[in-house]
């Protein structure tokens, strides 16, 4: 039988079929992406065929079909391991908040990379808009749209606590299987019960010892929507170490970098010190953003040692 994968616990996986029935398989054989080790080879957003075992309610998994695309991370205690957040997606939404917790501009580049890498559309989510009751915190807000904006990506305001913009997000939803990404705390949970307030998914306060989010999705699942689509919930994330690249490779997957880098000099320029450079000079007046040329970097470097910090 054919279904769709709608949740993963580690060593079972929730199987729904093309008539609604859903039943619970475990793996058989071994699969795997290219050659990469992954820490679970099946995710939320497979499709797969499965049979189910004599004399049980169970069944076993027997084949994935092709992706048409995942997001893939590594895993933060298995340096030479990758994990797949989800499959076959429309669209990523990077959930970002300025207050309560912070998320980082470096977090959300090494999620836009890998996105890029794999083809995946992506949304910038920045939520608790409602906190941003200050002159300095809306001067950051404006940085912040701007940066984003300047790369070519969408960024929408919204509030799950006023419901400020929920209705536009549903709008991008719509009969889309869309999967939310970010930090513990950034509101992905709350967010997705503003736009389908049946699911009343768990969510959970801010940590006021380390300001940051405590985990309450504790894996990936996929829920139905009633306006049309699927949404996939994953956990927090408090690291998010990037794919195998090569160190030639990444500029392209920083759209603002990729443009400019037309007018270097040299095919093979890394951007950092070499004569006739594009996008050096772009960073210094401002038409790059200096964070983002700084994420670039740091990846960079740290693709070229093969580890590195997580952040």
């Amino acid at each position: 039988m054919k279904g769709l994968v709608t949740k993963s616990t580690g060593s079972w996986y929730e199987i729904k079929n093309e008539a609604g029935e859903k039943m619970l398989c475990r793996i058989r054989g071994k699969f795997r992406i290219k050659g990469i080790k992954t820490t679970n080879p099946v995710a939320v957003g497979d499709w797969v065929e499965y049979q189910q075992e004599p004399d049980k309610d169970t069944g076993v998994i027997t084949h994935i079909y092709p992706r048409k695309n995942y997001l893939l991370r590594r895993s933060i205690n298995l340096s030479k391991q990758y994990h797949i957040l989800a499959a076959n997606i429309d669209r990523v939404f990077v959930t970002a908040t300025l207050v309560q917790p912070e998320t980082t501009t470096v977090f959300i580049d090494r999620i836009l990379v890998t996105a890029e890498a794999y083809n995946i559309p992506v949304a910038i989510l920045l939520n608790k808009v409602d906190l941003l009751n200050t002159d300095d915190l809306q001067h950051q807000k404006e940085n912040f749209v701007e940066i984003y904006k300047k790369a070519g990506y969408p960024v929408l305001e919204v509030s799950a606590k006023t419901d400020y913009n929920i209705d536009r997000l549903k709008d991008l939803m719509k009969n889309k299987t869309s999967m939310f990404a970010g930090h513990s705390g950034a509101g992905k949970s709350s967010l997705i019960n503003a736009v389908e307030p049946g699911l009343n998914l768990k969510t959970g306060n801010i940590s006021q010892a380390h300001r940051q989010g405590k985990h309450t999705t504790t894996f990936a699942q996929m829920y139905d929507l009633s306006f049309g689509g699927h949404i996939i919930d994953t956990p927090g994330i408090r690291g998010f170490g990037v794919v195998d690249m090569k160190p030639d490779e990444l500029d392209s997957y920083f759209p603002e970098i990729f443009k400019c880098k037309q007018d270097c000099k040299f095919n093979n320029c890394r951007h950092l010190n070499e004569p006739g450079c594009a996008v050096k000079p772009a960073v210094e007046t401002g038409h790059i953003p200096l964070s983002r040329y700084k994420s670039y970097l740091q990846l960079l470097d740290e693709i070229e040692s093969d580890s590195g910090p997580y952040r």
